[in-house]
């Protein structure tokens, strides 16, 4: 099992309802998430991938839905999601000038997929999401290729590593160092277990405003240190996930609740942010040339559902002081660095 000290570690507890076994969207059954960070002097970078689940997700399509909080984006794949409500790819995180060059070692990947399985792939859709690195990567290097996202692949376990890892090795969150973090609820319906879990590609917000816990830490650690603030132009990716059978509306529904997270961490959605939230379920499974013509889903009941809202709002803000509490300092590009939320945490 890895040993990080995670924020609850720190005392700090978010949110009322129990968390999963890893306290991580792979609390989600299938759900594997995988790394490949790239650390040299100019390049402090990577690329996170999560895969849905343990098939091939092509033949094997999840109900699914994204949200743009914020449109200061290059998120490829979103507009298909939107109209067929449908997840046929598995999902990449990355930095912004990398979102082609991973986007190929996805199409790539999904081909190769297909063709153990006789499938023959003519079109697929997919998710790349991106945040700006480029205070601490020299981003125009475009350091991220193919071999890259196959390791990441390749990489993906269930008990995964947050923090300036892969996608998030140069993230910044509320002027600290952001990242990759993960949480987990557990929802009882109808007296049965489901699961909802986010993960976060953290690089937003401005450290005056942060909060933990209803704590305004982040404006203290501003005066003691004599931080000077900037504009909230970062982004946040979030990638929730549940075992909950919810149609595409209502995945669309969950997604906004991420911003609930945010906003009681501090976050104003600045202009230069790009907040988008994709959920998806995989309860029910869309099978590549169904034989019906007519196909039997389940749903969850629209007034049974609030408690699915407080899951990814808890999920949300426990994921992102997650990236932040369990990333290390950074010296990056340019001599830049990042300082890290550990070192504060007790500033009074």
């Amino acid at each position: 099992m890895i040993k990080q000290k995670r924020i609850e570690d720190y005392g700090i507890s978010i949110g009322q309802l129990p968390k999963g076994k890893l306290n991580k969207i792979t609390d989600v059954e299938g759900i594997r998430v995988g790394h490949c960070t790239i650390d040299t002097e100019e390049s402090k970078t990577g690329v996170t991938v999560i895969l849905p689940m343990k098939e091939n997700i092509y033949t094997n399509k999840l109900v699914a839905a994204s949200y743009v909080l914020n449109g200061f984006g290059k998120t490829t794949g979103l507009m298909q999601i939107d109209e067929l409500g449908s997840l046929e790819s598995i999902i990449a995180l990355t930095n912004t000038l990398n979102v082609g060059l991973v986007y190929d070692a996805v199409v790539e990947y999904m081909i190769e997929q297909c063709k153990r399985e006789n499938v023959e792939l003519q079109s697929v859709n997919p998710v790349v999401c991106e945040c700006n690195d480029s205070y601490l990567n020299n981003i125009q290097l475009r350091a991220v290729k193919k071999e890259h996202v196959f390791k990441a692949i390749e990489d993906a376990c269930v008990d995964f590593k947050e923090g300036d890892v892969g996608a998030g090795k140069g993230m910044s969150c509320h002027q600290l160092k952001g990242g990759i973090g993960s949480a987990s609820r557990i929802v009882k319906i109808d007296d049965k277990d489901y699961t909802v879990g986010v993960l976060v590609l953290s690089n937003h917000g401005r450290l005056e405003d942060l909060i933990i816990n209803g704590d305004r830490i982040g404006s203290r650690i501003s005066k003691s240190k004599d931080i000077k603030n900037y504009s909230d132009k970062g982004s946040i990716i979030s990638i929730i996930a549940t075992d909950i059978p919810l149609s595409s509306r209502q995945l669309r529904r969950v997604c906004k609740r991420a911003g609930v997270g945010l906003a009681r961490l501090g976050s104003y959605i600045g202009h230069g942010s790009g907040e988008v939230m994709i959920a998806f379920s995989t309860a029910n499974v869309l099978k590549l040339g169904h034989k019906s013509d007519i196909v039997n889903i389940k749903v969850l009941r629209e007034d049974k559902i609030d408690l699915v809202f407080r899951a990814v709002a808890e999920c949300e803000e426990e994921a992102v002081l997650n990236s932040m509490i369990t990333s290390g300092r950074v010296t990056g590009y340019k001599g830049n660095t990042r300082n890290i939320l550990k070192d504060y945490i007790e500033v009074r």
